[in-house]
Protein backbone atom coordinates (compact mmCIF):
# COMPACT_ATOMS: atom_id res chain seq x y z
CA UNK A 1 0.00 0.00 0.00
CA UNK A 2 2.98 2.29 0.86
CA UNK A 3 4.91 1.40 -1.92
CA UNK A 4 2.24 1.90 -4.63
CA UNK A 5 0.81 5.33 -3.36
CA UNK A 6 4.68 6.80 -3.35
CA UNK A 7 5.01 5.15 -6.85
CA UNK A 8 1.32 6.97 -7.68
CA UNK A 9 2.75 10.30 -5.91
CA UNK A 10 6.15 10.54 -7.54
CA UNK A 11 4.78 10.03 -10.69
CA UNK A 12 2.93 12.58 -10.59
CA UNK A 13 5.40 15.34 -9.23
CA UNK A 14 7.33 13.98 -11.82
CA UNK A 15 4.75 15.08 -14.65
CA UNK A 16 4.20 18.28 -12.81
CA UNK A 17 7.34 19.09 -12.94
CA UNK A 18 8.36 18.08 -16.67
CA UNK A 19 5.23 20.42 -17.98
CA UNK A 20 6.70 23.43 -16.58
CA UNK A 21 8.17 25.81 -19.10
CA UNK A 22 11.62 26.20 -17.75
CA UNK A 23 14.34 26.15 -20.67
CA UNK A 24 16.87 25.79 -18.37
CA UNK A 25 15.35 22.78 -16.10
CA UNK A 26 16.48 18.97 -16.34
CA UNK A 27 15.28 17.41 -19.70
CA UNK A 28 14.07 14.16 -19.49
CA UNK A 29 15.06 11.99 -22.35
CA UNK A 30 12.17 10.03 -24.61
CA UNK A 31 13.69 6.90 -24.83
CA UNK A 32 12.85 4.23 -21.89
CA UNK A 33 16.08 5.08 -19.31
CA UNK A 34 18.82 2.84 -18.29
CA UNK A 35 18.68 -0.29 -15.66
CA UNK A 36 19.19 1.74 -12.23
CA UNK A 37 22.10 -1.21 -11.27
CA UNK A 38 24.03 -1.19 -14.31
CA UNK A 39 24.27 2.86 -14.27
CA UNK A 40 25.27 2.62 -10.79
CA UNK A 41 28.23 0.09 -11.11
CA UNK A 42 29.40 2.21 -14.50
CA UNK A 43 29.48 5.33 -12.60
CA UNK A 44 30.85 3.93 -9.44
CA UNK A 45 34.27 2.97 -11.82
CA UNK A 46 34.24 6.15 -13.26
CA UNK A 47 34.23 8.32 -10.15
CA UNK A 48 37.21 5.93 -8.44
CA UNK A 49 39.35 6.27 -11.65
CA UNK A 50 38.80 10.23 -11.72
CA UNK A 51 40.00 9.42 -8.06
CA UNK A 52 42.89 7.49 -8.71
CA UNK A 53 44.29 10.03 -11.68
CA UNK A 54 44.03 13.49 -9.46
CA UNK A 55 45.02 15.48 -6.32
CA UNK A 56 43.98 18.44 -4.65
CA UNK A 57 45.62 20.82 -3.06
CA UNK A 58 46.21 19.31 0.40
CA UNK A 59 49.86 20.31 1.37
CA UNK A 60 48.25 23.94 1.70
CA UNK A 61 45.38 23.12 3.58
CA UNK A 62 48.23 21.18 5.86
CA UNK A 63 50.31 23.84 5.62
CA UNK A 64 48.23 27.09 4.77
CA UNK A 65 50.24 29.98 2.90
CA UNK A 66 49.60 33.83 3.60
CA UNK A 67 46.63 34.80 1.93
CA UNK A 68 45.47 31.18 1.31
CA UNK A 69 42.06 31.11 0.04
CA UNK A 70 41.06 27.69 1.83
CA UNK A 71 39.60 26.58 -2.03
CA UNK A 72 40.05 23.07 -3.44
CA UNK A 73 41.78 22.59 -6.42
CA UNK A 74 41.71 19.53 -8.31
CA UNK A 75 44.56 18.86 -10.95
CA UNK A 76 45.84 15.64 -13.14
CA UNK A 77 48.30 13.40 -11.58
CA UNK A 78 50.84 13.87 -13.86
CA UNK A 79 54.41 15.37 -15.12
CA UNK A 80 55.79 17.46 -12.27
CA UNK A 81 52.73 16.31 -9.87
CA UNK A 82 53.16 12.42 -10.81
CA UNK A 83 54.26 11.65 -7.52
CA UNK A 84 51.03 13.33 -5.68
CA UNK A 85 48.52 11.45 -3.13
CA UNK A 86 45.85 10.56 -5.14
CA UNK A 87 42.30 11.98 -3.82
CA UNK A 88 41.00 7.37 -3.85
CA UNK A 89 43.56 7.78 -0.50
CA UNK A 90 41.85 10.60 0.98
CA UNK A 91 38.17 10.29 0.32
CA UNK A 92 35.66 8.87 2.51
CA UNK A 93 32.67 7.25 1.23
CA UNK A 94 29.41 6.12 2.00
CA UNK A 95 26.51 3.78 0.00
CA UNK A 96 22.86 4.84 -0.07
CA UNK A 97 20.18 2.37 -1.35
CA UNK A 98 18.00 4.11 -3.89
CA UNK A 99 14.73 2.01 -5.11
CA UNK A 100 14.16 2.73 -8.90
CA UNK A 101 10.82 4.22 -8.04
CA UNK A 102 12.67 7.73 -7.54
CA UNK A 103 12.97 7.98 -11.69
CA UNK A 104 10.32 7.73 -13.43
CA UNK A 105 9.97 4.59 -16.08
CA UNK A 106 13.06 2.34 -14.57
CA UNK A 107 12.54 -1.27 -14.88
CA UNK A 108 11.67 -1.96 -11.01
CA UNK A 109 14.62 -2.78 -8.43
CA UNK A 110 14.69 -1.96 -5.49
CA UNK A 111 17.44 -1.40 -3.05
CA UNK A 112 20.59 -0.26 -5.72
CA UNK A 113 23.46 0.25 -3.84
CA UNK A 114 24.82 3.92 -4.98
CA UNK A 115 28.63 4.70 -3.44
CA UNK A 116 29.08 8.26 -3.13
CA UNK A 117 32.59 9.73 -2.06
CA UNK A 118 33.19 12.67 -0.03
CA UNK A 119 36.67 15.14 0.81
CA UNK A 120 36.97 16.84 4.51
CA UNK A 121 39.75 19.44 3.11
CA UNK A 122 38.76 20.86 6.30
CA UNK A 123 37.07 19.44 9.59
CA UNK A 124 35.09 22.77 10.06
CA UNK A 125 34.87 23.72 13.96
CA UNK A 126 31.16 24.00 14.44
CA UNK A 127 28.93 20.71 14.58
CA UNK A 128 27.02 18.93 11.81
CA UNK A 129 23.62 19.10 10.58
CA UNK A 130 21.05 16.12 9.72
CA UNK A 131 19.35 15.27 6.60
CA UNK A 132 16.44 17.16 7.72
CA UNK A 133 18.11 20.64 8.29
CA UNK A 134 18.73 23.39 6.13
CA UNK A 135 21.89 24.16 5.45
CA UNK A 136 23.59 27.25 4.33
CA UNK A 137 26.71 26.59 1.27
CA UNK A 138 28.55 28.39 -1.29
CA UNK A 139 29.33 25.62 -3.64
CA UNK A 140 30.84 24.58 -7.81
CA UNK A 141 29.54 22.15 -9.09
CA UNK A 142 31.55 20.47 -12.28
CA UNK A 143 31.51 17.19 -14.42
CA UNK A 144 34.69 14.64 -14.62
CA UNK A 145 35.97 16.26 -17.38
CA UNK A 146 35.92 19.99 -15.52
CA UNK A 147 33.47 21.55 -17.21
CA UNK A 148 31.90 23.74 -14.34
CA UNK A 149 27.96 23.74 -14.44
CA UNK A 150 27.18 25.78 -11.66
CA UNK A 151 27.87 27.52 -9.23
CA UNK A 152 27.40 30.22 -6.29
CA UNK A 153 30.46 32.13 -6.36
CA UNK A 154 31.05 34.18 -3.52
CA UNK A 155 27.46 34.18 -2.28
CA UNK A 156 26.20 31.55 -0.55
CA UNK A 157 22.78 29.61 -0.74
CA UNK A 158 20.32 28.09 1.21
CA UNK A 159 20.07 24.10 0.74
CA UNK A 160 16.49 22.58 2.04
CA UNK A 161 18.33 19.39 2.74
CA UNK A 162 14.96 17.54 3.82
CA UNK A 163 13.24 18.77 0.53
CA UNK A 164 16.52 18.45 -1.36
CA UNK A 165 16.35 14.38 -1.52
CA UNK A 166 12.88 14.13 -3.03
CA UNK A 167 11.87 17.23 -4.84
CA UNK A 168 12.05 16.89 -8.86
CA UNK A 169 14.96 17.88 -10.46
CA UNK A 170 17.15 18.37 -7.47
CA UNK A 171 20.41 16.46 -7.06
CA UNK A 172 19.34 14.32 -3.84
CA UNK A 173 22.81 13.54 -3.39
CA UNK A 174 24.50 16.46 -1.58
CA UNK A 175 21.62 15.96 1.23
CA UNK A 176 22.90 12.72 1.95
CA UNK A 177 26.24 13.81 1.58
CA UNK A 178 25.95 17.01 4.03
CA UNK A 179 26.24 15.80 7.42
CA UNK A 180 29.48 14.31 6.91
CA UNK A 181 30.61 17.90 6.99
CA UNK A 182 31.00 20.48 10.19
CA UNK A 183 29.98 24.22 9.82
CA UNK A 184 32.03 27.01 11.00
CA UNK A 185 31.54 29.51 14.16
CA UNK A 186 31.75 32.84 14.24
CA UNK A 187 30.15 35.08 11.33
CA UNK A 188 32.66 37.55 9.53
CA UNK A 189 31.23 40.53 7.21
CA UNK A 190 33.09 42.22 5.25
CA UNK A 191 32.77 46.19 3.77
CA UNK A 192 31.77 45.03 0.30
CA UNK A 193 28.62 42.62 1.82
CA UNK A 194 30.18 39.21 1.72
CA UNK A 195 30.78 37.34 4.39
CA UNK A 196 32.49 34.06 5.85
CA UNK A 197 32.85 31.88 9.02
CA UNK A 198 35.65 31.53 10.87
CA UNK A 199 36.69 27.79 10.70
CA UNK A 200 34.08 26.81 8.28
CA UNK A 201 33.73 23.52 6.48
CA UNK A 202 35.53 22.71 3.41
CA UNK A 203 35.04 19.78 0.81
CA UNK A 204 34.12 17.88 -2.13
CA UNK A 205 31.55 14.98 -2.84
CA UNK A 206 31.70 12.80 -5.98
CA UNK A 207 27.67 11.58 -6.55
CA UNK A 208 26.79 8.74 -9.19
CA UNK A 209 23.91 10.28 -11.59
CA UNK A 210 22.00 7.90 -9.55
CA UNK A 211 22.21 10.87 -6.82
CA UNK A 212 21.97 13.55 -9.32
CA UNK A 213 20.09 13.83 -12.83
CA UNK A 214 20.67 10.54 -13.71
CA UNK A 215 18.39 10.37 -17.33
CA UNK A 216 17.63 14.28 -17.24
CA UNK A 217 20.08 16.52 -19.10
CA UNK A 218 20.61 19.78 -17.60
CA UNK A 219 22.56 22.98 -19.04
CA UNK A 220 25.81 21.51 -20.30
CA UNK A 221 25.34 18.39 -17.77
CA UNK A 222 24.79 15.24 -20.40
CA UNK A 223 22.50 12.41 -18.91
CA UNK A 224 23.82 9.67 -17.05
CA UNK A 225 27.07 12.21 -15.58
CA UNK A 226 28.42 11.63 -12.17
CA UNK A 227 28.91 15.19 -10.43
CA UNK A 228 31.23 16.77 -8.59
CA UNK A 229 30.61 19.64 -5.65
CA UNK A 230 33.33 21.69 -4.10
CA UNK A 231 31.21 23.19 -1.06
CA UNK A 232 32.12 25.43 2.09
CA UNK A 233 29.53 24.72 4.74
CA UNK A 234 28.98 27.29 6.19
CA UNK A 235 26.19 27.42 9.21
CA UNK A 236 22.72 25.76 9.42
CA UNK A 237 19.22 25.75 11.09
CA UNK A 238 19.29 23.14 13.71
CA UNK A 239 16.28 20.97 14.48
CA UNK A 240 14.14 22.31 11.24
CA UNK A 241 10.62 22.05 11.60
CA UNK A 242 9.00 21.40 8.29
CA UNK A 243 5.13 21.14 8.94
CA UNK A 244 5.54 23.82 12.37
CA UNK A 245 3.62 20.78 14.14
CA UNK A 246 6.19 21.22 17.27
CA UNK A 247 8.20 17.83 15.98
CA UNK A 248 12.24 18.34 14.69
CA UNK A 249 11.77 16.92 11.05
CA UNK A 250 15.19 14.79 11.75
CA UNK A 251 12.72 13.07 14.71
CA UNK A 252 10.04 12.41 12.31
CA UNK A 253 12.29 9.77 10.32
CA UNK A 254 10.57 6.91 12.79
CA UNK A 255 13.10 4.14 10.70
CA UNK A 256 15.92 5.94 11.15
CA UNK A 257 17.27 5.82 7.89
CA UNK A 258 18.00 9.12 7.20
CA UNK A 259 15.43 9.39 4.42
CA UNK A 260 12.03 11.31 5.35
CA UNK A 261 9.71 10.38 2.82
CA UNK A 262 9.56 6.91 3.57
CA UNK A 263 7.83 7.62 6.98
CA UNK A 264 4.09 7.81 6.93
CA UNK A 265 1.81 7.25 9.80
CA UNK A 266 -1.75 7.64 8.25
CA UNK A 267 -0.75 6.86 4.86
CA UNK A 268 -3.98 4.14 4.89
CA UNK A 269 -6.32 7.56 5.61
CA UNK A 270 -4.79 9.81 2.45
CA UNK A 271 -7.70 10.23 -0.25
CA UNK A 272 -6.59 10.54 -3.43
CA UNK A 273 -3.83 8.18 -3.33
CA UNK A 274 -1.83 11.27 -1.84
CA UNK A 275 1.46 10.66 -0.36
CA UNK A 276 2.30 13.15 2.85
CA UNK A 277 5.27 12.13 4.83
CA UNK A 278 5.19 12.57 8.50
CA UNK A 279 7.72 15.88 7.93
CA UNK A 280 4.95 17.14 6.08
CA UNK A 281 2.26 16.32 7.56
CA UNK A 282 0.82 18.52 10.79
CA UNK A 283 -1.55 15.51 11.68
CA UNK A 284 0.43 12.34 11.40
CA UNK A 285 -2.28 10.17 12.37
CA UNK A 286 -5.12 11.80 10.34
CA UNK A 287 -7.49 11.57 13.61
CA UNK A 288 -8.60 15.18 12.98
CA UNK A 289 -6.39 16.36 15.98
CA UNK A 290 -2.81 18.42 14.56
CA UNK A 291 0.08 16.84 16.51
CA UNK A 292 0.91 20.22 18.29
CA UNK A 293 -2.25 19.50 20.30
CA UNK A 294 -0.93 15.74 21.02
CA UNK A 295 2.51 16.09 21.90
CA UNK A 296 4.01 18.40 25.11
CA UNK A 297 6.25 20.90 24.45
CA UNK A 298 8.08 21.37 27.81
CA UNK A 299 9.45 24.88 28.71
CA UNK A 300 13.07 23.89 28.19
CA UNK A 301 12.11 22.96 24.63
CA UNK A 302 12.41 18.91 24.79
CA UNK A 303 9.37 17.16 23.96
CA UNK A 304 6.94 14.68 25.80
CA UNK A 305 4.80 12.42 23.89
CA UNK A 306 1.80 11.37 25.85
CA UNK A 307 0.35 7.59 25.50
CA UNK A 308 -2.99 8.13 26.75
CA UNK A 309 -4.39 4.67 25.61
CA UNK A 310 -1.12 3.36 27.26
CA UNK A 311 -0.62 0.90 23.84
CA UNK A 312 3.05 1.65 23.54
CA UNK A 313 1.84 4.44 20.52
CA UNK A 314 2.44 8.24 21.13
CA UNK A 315 -0.86 9.62 20.58
CA UNK A 316 0.41 11.57 17.92
CA UNK A 317 0.91 8.72 15.81
CA UNK A 318 -1.94 6.60 16.77
CA UNK A 319 -4.48 6.69 14.84
CA UNK A 320 -7.12 4.48 17.17
CA UNK A 321 -7.16 7.53 19.62
CA UNK A 322 -9.34 8.92 20.37
CA UNK A 323 -11.74 7.20 18.96
CA UNK A 324 -11.01 4.05 19.64
CA UNK A 325 -10.24 2.17 22.71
Amino acid sequence: MVIRKFLVFGILLVLVWNCKKDDDGPQVEAVPPRILSEVAAEDDIKIRAYLSTHFYNYEEFANPPAGFDFKIKIDTIAGDNAGKTPLLDQVASKVVQIPSSRFSGLQEENNVNHTYYYLKAREGAGSSATVADSVLVRYEGRLLDGIQFDASNITAVWFDLGSQIQRPGAVNGLAFAMPNFKSGTNPIVFEDGTFTYSDHGVGAIFLPSGLAYYNASSGVIPRYSPLIFMIDLFTYVEDTDHDRDGIPSIMEDLNGNGYLYDDNTDDDLEPFNVFIPNFLDPDDDGDGIPTRQEIIINPDGSLTFPDSNGNGIPDYLDKDYPNKF
